[in-house]
């Protein structure tokens, strides 16, 4: 028979929950309050599957979500996540026919952007995404930080306090709002998130409540929250703990320091993991000795795939003054052209080019890699992944497109 691929339904909800398990090597049953706890995800969501002969064999999901802009203009974005295929299902083309048709929707809907975080490297270069943030994960050896250990709080003014969870639904929403105006990457977080962050729903596997504290400056204002957990460990009637970071939000370099400062002076914790930070973060740098923190991840993250060409290069803002003509290879037909961008500190245009020359001609995932600042197209042209049609064209490129500070998108969804 002729596997369907369909919009998913109430009717088909448990049958495409146990294909997402078995496609992610989860346990095959779901018991009915993990079920529920799912539920909560398709409300607004747009989920389809692939059916043969009535079961699901694949799955795939995706919701509104906005994307920060360098400059921190927010922008539409159509983000995908729950991509699975059943091991007896695999190469058949449905994850091709699942994607195209989610992208088509979000094109006609006037997303500018799609975003997903790939667990395998190889999948989603052939469907015009490239991965546009890094991220990196430090484990700090307390002891050797060079941190004086009678520290009690902040120098600034500040102070650090114990919360709970429904504090950290109040105050976390607005501190993330500030957080992620600020960092090309982010992407926004509704109520469901911080529900499911701090225990109020789940997917029914259980919860272990963490530690959140809050950094409020001298003036009273909340400018940082971090949740944490600690392990029990001890080696020769010695404690040997570590505090694993779930998130960190910091609005200011203070709060940050403060909040960092906090988890390394805590009692019996010999080891600080920092959980996924932008590759270029200042842990490190707020130790006396930086050597300390250990880099002990870092990979890929954000993957974007641009829509529209002309929206995208013009919600970001631009350092520098020029004008560059990009040759945009779009397989699929979404976003290809010629384009002609004219970008300065007061603004950016950016249409279709008509019959003037290339400076570049790159793909539709190469620009979805520079487009928040992070690649070098230099670098890119040395690998042969963009095409220098005017000599010198990439250096020019890259003086207008990258950024000093790199971007981040601290969730993963």
């Amino acid at each position: 028979m002729t596997i369907d691929i369909r919009t998913v339904t109430e009717a088909d909800f448990e049958d495409w929950q146990i294909a997402r398990n078995i496609g992610f090597l989860q346990q095959p049953v779901l018991k009915p309050e993990q079920l529920e706890g799912r539920r909560r995800h398709f409300v607004g969501s747009r989920p389809l599957g692939a059916f043969d002969n009535g079961r699901c064999v694949a799955t795939f999901r995706s919701f509104d979500q906005e994307i920060t802009a360098v400059g921190g203009a927010a922008v539409p974005a159509d983000a995908i996540t729950n991509v699975t295929v059943t091991p007896t299902h695999r190469r058949r083309g449905l994850l091709s026919r699942m994607m195209a048709r989610d992208l088509a929707a979000a094109k006609e809907r006037g997303d500018v952007v799609a975003t997903l975080i790939a667990a395998e490297y190889p999948i989603y270069g052939r469907y015009g995404f490239g991965p546009a943030t890094w991220t990196t994960e430090w484990t700090v050896e307390v002891p050797r930080s060079g941190l004086d250990p009678r520290w009690s709080g902040p120098e600034d003014g500040g102070r650090i306090d114990l919360v709970g969870g429904e504090d950290v639904r109040k105050l976390g929403p607005e501190l993330h709002e500030r957080v992620r105006r600020a960092q090309p990457g982010a992407v926004s977080r509704n109520e469901l998130w911080w529900q499911v962050n701090t225990g109020v729903l789940g997917h029914g596997s259980g919860w272990t409540e963490p530690f959140y504290a809050v950094y409020r400056a001298a003036s009273g204002d909340v400018e940082g929250l971090v949740s944490y957990e600690s392990d029990d460990h001890w080696r020769d009637k010695q404690p040997h703990n570590t505090a694993d970071v779930n998130w960190l939000l910091a609005a200011t370099p203070a709060a940050e320091r403060a909040l960092w400062r906090f988890l390394c002076s805590i009692d019996w914790i010999t080891k600080v993991k920092s959980g996924w930070r932008g590759p270029d973060d200042l842990l490190p740098f707020f130790l006396p000795d930086p050597r300390a923190a250990r880099v002990t991840a870092h990979a890929d993250w954000l993957w974007v795939r641009v829509l529209d060409v002309v929206r995208a290069l013009e919600a970001r803002t631009y350092d520098g003054t020029g004008s560059l003509v990009l040759e945009v290879v779009d397989a699929d037909g979404l976003a290809g052209g010629r384009f002609r961008l004219e970008a300065s500190p007061q603004g950016a245009s950016c249409a279709p080019a008509g019959g003037a020359g290339a400076d570049l001609t790159l793909s539709v995932a190469e620009l979805g890699t520079v487009w928040l600042g992070d690649e070098s197209l230099v670098r890119l042209a040395a690998l042969g992944r963009v095409q220098e049609e005017r000599e010198g064209a990439a250096r020019k490129a890259d003086a207008l497109l990258r950024t000093p500070g790199r971007p981040w998108c601290p969730d993963i969804f």
